[in-house]
């Protein structure tokens, strides 16, 4: 069985290129203290020839914090792993499932499932690179390679060089005719073959990730498998994260609201220089779904942003007239007459 019932990886973001940097990375930390939040996929060839400090750099209140790695090259892999391990991540993880042309072309990704002993080299040189704990993230088969059989003997190779923690997108992978997005939606859902990979290797720890929505959702699957990982659902409304360290962690913690993820996220803002100040504002603009105001508070920071107004004074602006809005909406509904 799995070492811990509350390990971080119960509940996870998921790696989204482009998506989730450092900035996006710390908003998520202000939700939860418990759960793991993985970095996008960043390619050896960045690390290994690129700007290191910029593809690796982090806060340490992103911890625990998992690198995604992207390479096929076993050697390029393990010199990776080491300088992860040296820059303090807690997990390093190989991508085995994104299916976009660029990624297949370089020769890794969800294509690397169909040459499963250059995979176990790969995983095997990163292991041996450092001591710390290395996982993958696959999809459940590609193109014509869709069958249990075919997954629970790829899982079993990783198995046999004690490569335990698997994260799997509950599809499989079309790697022609389907574009990145659509192969996040139109390939079927299929939890059951999750199951039984967790069935068959009961002491792996096994993360479902795809179609998953909150958190009240993901306690369901929490009962057969050992975590789940949220990706765009967690980016677009970040309200299903405020309850997560309560529910899923049993965490006897308040509660935190939008408004109080946002006075804090404010400090770390100001922390920042105007250009980065206009990324991470960006990452917010999911924040306050569900609540009045919210479809013009992110037309004003969009529009804001797009115009080149100063980054700062544009977030203060709108985060006082969200809040104001809100007020107002409150005392009239408490108002009596």
């Amino acid at each position: 069985m799995t070492d811990s019932l509350y390990h971080p990886s119960r509940f996870c973001t998921a790696p989204m290129i482009d998506w989730t940097d450092r900035h996006c990375r710390y908003f998520f930390r202000l939700f939860s203290k418990e759960m793991q939040i993985y970095t996008e996929m960043v390619t050896c060839g960045a690390i290994l020839h690129g700007d290191t400090d910029r593809f690796l750099g982090y806060s340490d209140e992103e911890q625990p914090l998992v690198l995604q790695l992207g390479g096929s090259n076993p050697a390029d892999l393990g010199r990776c792993a080491k300088i992860a391990a040296d820059r303090g991540y807690s997990e390093i993880n190989l991508n085995l499932g994104c299916p976009s042309p660029r990624v297949q072309k370089g020769a890794f990704g969800a294509c690397l499932m169909a040459e499963k002993q250059l995979v176990v080299d790969c995983v095997k040189a990163m292991q041996d690179a450092s001591d710390v704990p290395v996982s993958i993230k696959c999809r459940l088969g590609i193109d014509n390679l869709d069958s249990d059989e075919f997954l629970l003997d790829f899982l079993s190779a990783l198995d046999d060089i004690e490569c335990h923690h698997w994260v799997i997108h509950a599809r499989i992978a079309l790697l022609q005719g389907l574009s990145p997005k659509e192969n996040r939606t139109v390939p079927p859902l299929n939890y059951d073959r999750v199951y039984l990979a967790k069935e068959t290797f009961p002491h792996a720890r096994i993360i479902l990730n795809g179609g998953l929505m909150g958190v009240d959702q993901s306690l369901n699957d929490l009962k057969n498998l050992d975590g789940v990982m949220l990706g765009r659902a967690a980016y677009q409304n970040t309200q299903v994260l405020l309850d997560v360290d309560q529910k899923v962690f049993d965490k006897e913690t308040a509660i935190k609201t939008p408004f109080d993820v946002a006075e804090e996220y404010a400090d770390y803002i100001k922390t920042l220089n105007p250009r980065e100040q206009k990324v991470a504002i960006r990452h917010t603009l999911g924040l306050f779904n569900g609540l009045r105001g919210a479809k013009p508070w992110r037309r004003y920071l969009s529009e804001g942003l797009s115009n080149g107004e100063e980054p700062l004074a544009l977030w203060d602006e709108g985060l006082r007239k969200i809040k104001h809005l809100n007020e107002t909406t409150l005392i009239e509904s408490d108002d009596p007459s």
